[in-house]
């Protein structure tokens, strides 16, 4: 069965090898921030430049299931999607790599390195988060902001 953090792990520490910058955004990155929450895929901002590398990379990984490119907020979210079937489990495990738009720049720019299992996680801020889930809205995304939201009161109390 695919692990979700193993996946990740292997993932980042290929992007480092390689010096490619990113941001761990959506679910894992609410884990990181302090709320694990239930996720079925990994979610990653990247800078456009990076998109071919950051996909070969992941092909050798064994994602090789590409999906259709997804556009929302009116173009302000770009995402590229590849995907692997775990042979043993047949679950389906999600890439998605959210393009560095003139709209998500400063979302890019929160980034912040935390310490993570030995090593350096590069992952969008909480406000970096609220904003990027804002620009969707989904049930979910609303549940998390107010969760980022509660945190970045408490930090200022």
């Amino acid at each position: 069965m695919l692990d979700l953090y193993e996946e990740l792990r292997k993932l980042i520490s290929t992007f480092d090898e390689h010096k490619i910058d990113y941001a761990l955004c959506g679910g894992v990155a609410m884990a990181v921030h302090d709320h694990p929450r239930a996720t079925i895929d990994i979610d990653l901002l990247i800078l456009n430049e990076s998109l071919d590398q950051v996909l070969a990379i992941a092909t050798e990984l064994g994602y090789g299931i590409r999906g259709l490119d997804m556009t929302f907020a009116a173009g302000a979210v770009e995402i590229r999607r590849i995907s692997k079937v775990d042979r043993e489990s047949g679950h389906l495990l999600a890439l998605d790599f959210l393009l560095v738009t003139p709209e998500v720049r400063d979302v890019w720019n929160s980034r912040v390195r935390v310490d993570r299992e030995g090593g350096k996680l590069s992952v969008v801020s909480r406000t970096g988060l609220i904003a990027l889930k804002s620009l969707r809205g989904s049930l979910q995304d609303q549940a998390d902001i107010a969760a980022l939201q509660e945190d970045l009161r408490d930090e200022t109390n």
